[in-house]
C-alpha cells in the first residue's frame, strides 16, 4: 500500500475490507493504535512484559469480533475498551498470584508488588529516560485513577473521548484525573506535561514483534 493511501484511507474502511477478505489490512489498525492500546494496558496491568502478552489477545479478540463493530463509535474508541476490559481481566487472574510480602517476610506496599517482576530491555531504557520518580508515581496511583490519567495526560484524549473509552460519565473522568493529579507531588507534576508523552512508548521492534504474531494468528 503507498504511504499516502496509509495516510488517507478511514479506519472505517480499513475494517470493512478486512471483513471482506483483506486481512492483512489489519496491520494499519494495529499500527495506528499499539501505542494507546499498549499504554492502556500498562496503566492497568503495570507490567511491560504482560502488557505486551494482554496487547496480542486484545487484538486477536477484537479481530474476532470485528463483524460486531458498528460506525456509531470511533473503531480507536471500540478497540480501545476491548484492551481496556481484556486487561482488567488479566489483573482479576494475575492477583490471586502476586507475591504479598519481600524477602524479608515484610508485607509490601501495592506498588512495591507490582515492581517485582522483572523488567524488559526496553522498560530499563524508558525509566533511564523519564526517570524513576515519573513512572513510579503514575504506578502508585490506584487503578481507577491511574488509568484515567494516562488517557487523558498521556495519551492526550479529551474529556469525552475517555469517559466513551471507560465507559464512565465525564465528570467522573473530571474527578479521578483531578484527584489523581492531587496525588502527585506538585514538583512532579510540573514535569508531566513535556515527558508524559514519551512515557510507556510502544515502537520499533516491540510494535513489529506484536503485529508479527496477532497477523500470524489470524492468518493474514
Amino acid at each position: 500500500m503507498l504511504l499516502e493511501e496509509y495516510r488517507t484511507i478511514s479506519d472505517d474502511e480499513v475494517v470493512a475490507r478486512v471483513r471482506t477478505g483483506e486481512t492483512g489490512l489489519y496491520e494499519m489498525l494495529m499500527r495506528r493504535y499499539n501505542q494507546r492500546l499498549f499504554r492502556v494496558i500498562r496503566s492497568v496491568v503495570t507490567n511491560d512484559a504482560e502488557a505486551e502478552d494482554v496487547l496480542q489477545e486484545a487484538w486477536v479478540r477484537a479481530y474476532e469480533h470485528l463483524d460486531q463493530f458498528e460506525s456509531r463509535a470511533a473503531f480507536s474508541t471500540w478497540v480501545t475498551r476491548i484492551a481496556f476490559h481484556e486487561a482488567l481481566a488479566r489483573t482479576r487472574i494475575s492477583r490471586r498470584w502476586t507475591p504479598l510480602e519481600n524477602s524479608t517476610g515484610e508485607i509490601m506496599a501495592e506498588a512495591d508488588r507490582r515492581q517485582t517482576t522483572s523488567e524488559t530491555p526496553e522498560a530499563q531504557a524508558m525509566r533511564g529516560q523519564l526517570g524513576r520518580m515519573l513512572q513510579v508515581a503514575v504506578d502508585a496511583l490506584p487503578e481507577t485513577y491511574r488509568t484515567v490519567f494516562v488517557l487523558r495526560e498521556v495519551e492526550q484524549l479529551s474529556t469525552s473521548e475517555t469517559a466513551e473509552c471507560l465507559e464512565l460519565s465525564e465528570e467522573a473522568v473530571k474527578t479521578r484525573l483531578h484527584r489523581s493529579r492531587a496525588l502527585l507531588r506538585r514538583d512532579l507534576e510540573n514535569r508531566l506535561g513535556p515527558a508524559a508523552v514519551d512515557a510507556y512508548a510502544f515502537l520499533g521492534s516491540r510494535c513489529d514483534r506484536i503485529v508479527a504474531h496477532v497477523l500470524e494468528r489470524i492468518g493474514a
